[in-house]
């Protein structure tokens, strides 16, 4: 009997069809707390493939403790051994608060602790986000956090070395919990952030989704939208010489940009407004 594997809808716009591709792979090392693997995958094209793996469970909380214990580099060596069997062409590490807290020096020796290991090139959070910020032409930016404001002022002191001013900064104050935040927290946050005269907002964290809300902001706010686990996914795929899948993105589609042509509209159904105060998930509220 013949099969045909030929029927069925055609491809969303950045994928090439059902049939399998061979595949290049990308390492991802994770917090051991990342909750957002399938938000990773939207960004990746059909003929990619992720490989994750996280760092050891440790008692700690979101905060600068944290962050140096996840990014120490005997713990990035570790975990890229345990990528090399799967032979990423290309390694990543997913956190934010994790490479930034070394400060730049502190960011560039990671990527040397995991390319030395890995034998590939490496990217991280923190270093992705300057390059899509030097890409876009941004000095000037909102910030967009769930941090408490100890960690949130780190990352504003890790892009002041990087001559990136901070216009404006909305926070969450979470130490946990944070891939639970609704789209609609984060659409509300980004709105108090954003001030006249930003080039454009970060959204940080990689445990924090933001999918979705990229292109709705961007309508919204008429400025570039980027977030933790986009530029990351951007900065990687880069590397591989292909492009990251983001409809309506203004980094990653470069008709979205201001300048270029008009912003796109939004999405049909747009974000509900955030609630005016109060807490907007487990253990923080609006700051």
């Amino acid at each position: 009997m013949d099969v045909s594997f030929l029927g069925g809808p055609p491809p969303l716009p950045g994928r090439r069809g059902r049939y399998p591709h061979p595949q290049r792979g990308v390492g991802v090392v994770a917090p051991f707390d990342f909750a957002l693997d399938r938000e990773l995958w939207r960004w990746v094209p059909d003929e990619v493939s992720l490989h994750l793996t996280r760092t050891p469970y440790v008692p700690v909380e979101v905060s600068l403790d944290l962050a140096r214990l996840v990014s120490e580099h005997e713990t990035l060596a570790d975990a890229v051994r345990a990528l090399t069997a799967a032979e990423p062409e290309v390694l990543a590490y997913a956190c934010t608060s994790g490479s930034f807290v070394g400060g730049v020096a502190g960011e560039r020796a990671m990527c040397e602790a995991m390319t030395r290991e890995g034998a590939v090139a490496s990217v991280t959070t923190s270093g992705a986000l300057l390059e899509a910020l030097e890409v876009l032409g941004a000095r000037r930016i909102a910030l967009v956090t769930p941090y408490t404001w100890s960690v949130t002022r780190a990352l504003e002191e890790y892009l002041a070395e990087a001559d990136v001013v901070v216009t404006a900064r909305a926070c969450l104050g979470l130490t946990r919990h944070i891939w639970k935040v609704p789209y609609r927290n984060v659409a509300g946050m980004a709105r108090r952030a954003v001030p006249a005269g930003a080039d454009a907002l970060f959204i940080s964290c990689t445990n924090l989704p933001t999918y979705d809300v990229i292109p709705q902001l961007e309508a919204e706010l008429r400025m570039p939208v980027i977030s933790a686990n986009q530029v990351t996914m951007w900065s990687a795929l880069r590397r591989l010489g292909t492009r990251a899948v983001g409809p309506c993105q203004a980094l990653i589609d470069p008709g979205a940009r201001p300048g270029a042509s008009p912003l796109r509209p939004p999405p049909p159904q747009g974000l509900p407004e955030a609630p005016p105060a109060g807490p907007s998930a487990e253990g923080g509220g609006w700051t």
